[in-house]
């Protein structure tokens, strides 16, 4: 005979305490709407958490501004042979209830606090939760003759659920800004408006939820809409819910109140909001050809440079009306220029020296050039050089002639004082210097990647003189005050700029995005190399990169989330890469939070430097996104 073989008993979870408002009796109502497949559910208001322990979700963030509440359900997760242990200790008498009363809970051990709050619960006046001023629980003996306070098979069951959420202590919008995003279920389940026949509800609480409060949550119901979360919404049969969940659907749902001194308000109705995420709207743009003056701007094989896609940022950005733009991480300059070139205020931004030389001399000049013969005067040495760095890079990244020259060069410049042609004549050395140099960067010595390139066979002299003269073409003045400034974008102080576009370094785990590595040289004569620290040990002669947040991912995901509510009053568009970190979704959910539209351009685009570390062809494919919030 085959032995038997005992079943474990499966225990569905169900909430541990009686809970004023809690949702039990709604649950037909309630399951039905929520979505086959989400991604987290998440609670903010969870008091006795009747829909969260019916689903019991595997991802899951329950929240409660009430600590005693969150402590309760945080002890049960994690130390429930504790609760039980204290909860066996109590008894159902009027001396023991008011003796465990008196008790203030915060000086208890955290276990003995919550298995406190469970014997309280369950063998107070109808399970009510009331503190007074001082934030005593107040609630009398509720004389029951067996309440259940030590139900351990039900508390087994939703420690168990309660082990796969993560439980928080907080504000309801802190935990839904944090947390939230696309493709999520937020069921919210607010104190409710205090209509007659809720007038007692705020006895049962220690939370007050006021008018205003309900039209701030109307707010983070929208926002979460738009963010593409699924949202269910319990509330009072109120006129202002209905005015203020409009646009979703609204179901009046016939309901109970369990927890009334008074017979005749046991009956009421509830009022059930629904709002479907929104679908992601992802732009088609149809390109606008550029005025011929953007042509004009010298072409760079600068890292990240946008030139390519210049067509549709701004199909991207005509739509909007405008007149100031931030380019705040500026780079080669293009797309300031552009912006310039169809007649808008700019003010380009970039913490790199050479990148702001670049603006200097194309973006805020509106009409100084640098002749070709002074530009010729300065290729002749008047007073003798520092051979800074004749003596510093000697046989690292061009001849002995050339650093000769560029010491000249730089000499020279210097000696300008119209700070329009000290631009436009920097400006020409980096560019000349980036030409000479194989692939243009300097983050190896020697030629060895010299592919004959016609660049390549040209001296510096041409190179420079050649860049004089592009740059000069560039200058033109398109009736605005424009400005260039070299600095930290945190630290950019602009009152209300209508359009700000950010192209931010991209933090990648495949690559760095280290444009000081790359670009030291260059970087370092528009600096003069005054405030760096050439690291003397390094084959490069590199100095260190400036600190950045943008080198880690939490890095960049909070730089991020202060550029966006720095710049929350204003228009945003942002440049992103698909295998860029945060991702696109976290992206939508930062810009969610300062912005009521977030909608994604995807464009697909090849980096010909590369950004992956196996991109052995030195091309990635990858597709670029442009964020447009307003």
């Amino acid at each position: 005979m085959d032995p038997v073989v005992k079943k474990e008993k499966i225990v569905q979870a169900k909430p541990i305490l009686k809970w004023a408002g809690g949702k039990t009796q709604m649950l037909n109502d309630i399951l039905p709407k929520v979505p086959e497949k989400y991604g987290r559910y998440i609670e903010p208001f969870v008091g006795g958490g009747a829909l969260f322990f019916a689903l019991n979700p595997e991802q899951a963030i329950i929240a409660d501004s009430n600590p005693e509440l969150i402590n309760m359900y945080r002890e049960v997760a994690d130390h429930v042979d504790e609760v039980i242990g204290y909860l066996r200790q109590y008894k159902n008498t009027k001396e023991d209830f008011y003796s465990v009363r008196e008790l203030d809970w915060a000086e208890l051990s955290k276990a003995e606090a919550a298995a406190r709050m469970i014997y309280l619960n369950k063998t107070c006046f109808n399970g009510l939760y009331r503190v007074n001023k001082k934030g005593r629980f107040n609630v009398p003996y509720g004389k029951y003759v067996s309440p259940n306070y030590c139900d351990e098979e039900t508390l087994y069951a939703a420690s168990k659920a309660l082990k796969q959420a993560i439980i928080i202590c907080g504000d309801y919008i802190s935990i839904l800004k944090d947390y939230a995003r696309e493709g999520d279920f937020v069921f919210l389940d607010p104190p409710y408006l205090p209509i007659s026949e809720y007038a007692d509800f705020k006895r049962y609480t220690k939370e007050q939820f006021y008018e205003e409060d309900h039209v701030e949550l109307a707010k983070e119901v929208e926002r979460l809409h738009e963010l593409g979360c699924y949202v269910i919404l319990t509330n009072s049969n109120h006129p202002l819910v209905h005015k203020l969940y409009a646009p979703y659907k609204i179901e009046v749902v016939q309901t109970r109140r369990y927890i009334s001194c008074n017979g005749n308000k046991r009956k009421g109705e509830d009022v059930m909001v629904t709002a479907l995420p929104k679908k992601r709207v992802m732009l088609k743009i149809v390109p606008e050809p550029l005025p011929e003056q953007v042509l004009k701007y010298p072409p760079t094989r600068f890292m990240g440079s946008k030139s390519k896609l210049l067509e549709q940022i701004w199909s991207v950005a005509s739509p909007f009306k405008f007149d100031t733009v931030i380019d705040l991480f500026s780079g080669s300059g293009i797309v300031g220029y552009m912006f310039k070139a169809k007649g808008k205020t700019v003010i380009s931004n970039d913490y790199m020296a050479m990148s702001a030389a670049f603006t200097k001399a194309m973006i805020e000049n509106n009409y100084v050039i640098l002749p070709l013969e002074e530009a010729k005067e300065l290729l002749i040495p008047k007073i003798e050089s520092d051979h800074f760095v004749a003596e510093t890079f000697q046989g690292l990244y061009y001849s002995d002639f050339d650093n000769d020259l560029i010491d000249i060069l730089r000499t020279n410049i210097a000696s300008l004082k119209e700070p329009y042609k000290h631009a436009i004549a920097m400006s020409a050395l980096i560019r000349a210097c980036i030409k000479k140099r194989p692939r243009g960067i300097f983050t190896y010595t020697g030629d060895r990647y010299n592919d004959g390139r016609k660049d390549l066979k040209k001296t510096l002299e041409q190179q420079f003189l050649e860049a004089v003269e592009a740059v000069n073409k560039a200058v033109f003045d398109n009736g605005k005050e424009n400005k260039s400034r070299h600095g930290d974008a945190m630290e950019l102080r602009i009152e209300h700029p209508d359009l700000v576009y950010i192209d931010p370094p991209y933090y990648s785990p495949l690559s760095d995005n280290e444009y000081v590595r790359r670009y030291h040289f260059v970087e370092g004569l528009a600096r003069d190399w005054q405030g760096v620290e050439i690291q003397q040990n390094t084959q490069t002669k590199k100095f260190k990169s400036y600190p950045t947040p943008f080198s880690t991912r939490k890095g960049a995901a909070n730089a991020f989330d202060q550029l966006f509510k720095k710049f929350s009053e204003s228009i945003l568009i942002v440049s992103y890469s698909s295998n860029s970190q945060p991702t696109q979704d976290e992206m939508v959910a930062l810009l969610a939070k300062y912005k009521e539209h977030v909608e994604v351009v995807p464009i697909d685009y090849t980096y010909f430097f590369g950004n992956q570390n196996a991109a052995k062809t030195n091309r990635s494919k990858v597709q670029e996104y442009l964020f447009v919030a307003y």
